[in-house]
């Protein structure tokens, strides 16, 4: 069953000529909880996380693949801002509509504001297929990893591209 939050998503993805294919599951707030989602789709999980600088005034949507570890110092330094952490749950409903358990890019189209940058771990670029979630953690979306370039492009989004290390080779 469809939920309000996500019927937009599909809108402005068949505008954009998106095409998708949708995986309905149980709630999935966590990389754990999203592992055996979309198995067989050949498409990899995507991370993301929305940060924000120390004073609470520059925000950042950063996508990463499932296997990555964050690490605040090394993106903070590759986007060039002092330090960042996580956004408060406030902050990520007055921006991007949503709850935590389900940023996603998408997201992106509440951004009315246009204040959020985007940075994306270049391992994550050079997967055919991505899964994210449109705007809920109870559905995912299979979906080419170039129509989310282009659709960042259609919003007028640039992105950063970041280099983030495996869980398993960061120390």
């Amino acid at each position: 069953m469809m939920n309000e939050k996500e019927l937009p998503v599909y809108a402005a993805l068949d505008k954009m000529g998106i095409e998708y294919t949708r995986i309905e599951h149980p709630a999935a707030a966590t990389m754990e909880a999203c592992a055996a989602i979309g198995e067989g789709t050949g498409a990899s999980h995507c991370k993301n996380l929305f940060l924000t600088n120390r004073q609470g005034t520059a925000f950042f949507l950063v996508m990463l693949g499932s296997s990555k570890k964050f690490r605040t110092a090394s993106v903070s330094k590759q986007l060039g801002v002092a330090r960042l952490s996580f956004t408060t749950a406030e902050q990520l409903e007055n921006i991007l509509g949503l709850t935590q358990g389900s940023v996603t890019v998408t997201g992106l189209l509440n951004d009315t504001a246009h204040c959020v940058r985007v940075a994306i771990d270049r391992d994550l670029l050079s997967e055919e297929r991505i899964l994210i979630h449109p705007n809920i953690n109870t559905a995912s979306l299979v979906i080419k990893t170039s129509d989310i370039l282009r659709f960042l492009d259609l919003l007028g989004y640039e992105f950063t591209p970041i280099a983030v290390e495996d869980a398993e080779n960061a120390l």
